[in-house]
């Protein structure tokens, strides 16, 4: 088992900015693929950013150009940094760690942290 524990969120204006950061429990870090994934309220969970073991990365389509994920394999942490916030924004953002083993697909989620965009 892997824990996931995120930080970072919080109130903030229109087009201000926030860094989320996610910690993982595991001496083997640099071998998952992580991503931030968020729902807002009445909607489904969805893709925001991911990042593979050798750091490549992609974006939804509405955060492309605003947000940008990272990550530290020496804290075992995942960063993502969020400029130019929208009130379409504001959700409930969830940290994942994947890795598959053997064939077999092991995901892993964080207990999730809000961000709240609003004047």
């Amino acid at each position: 088992q892997v824990q996931l524990v995120e930080s970072g969120g919080g109130v903030v204006q229109p087009g201000g900015s926030l860094r989320l950061a996610c910690v993982a429990s595991t001496a083997r870090f640099k071998f998952y693929s992580m991503s931030w994934h968020r729902q807002a309220p009445g909607k489904q969970r969805e893709l925001v950013a991911g990042i593979t073991q050798s750091s490549n990365t992609n974006y939804a389509d509405a955060v492309k150009g605003r947000f940008t994920i990272s990550r530290d394999n020496d804290r075992s942490t995942v960063y993502l940094h969020m400029n130019d916030l929208k009130p379409d924004d504001t959700a409930v953002y969830y940290c994942n760690a994947h890795i598959t083993t053997w064939g077999l697909p092991s995901d892993f989620w964080g207990q999730g942290t809000q961000v709240t965009v609003s004047s």
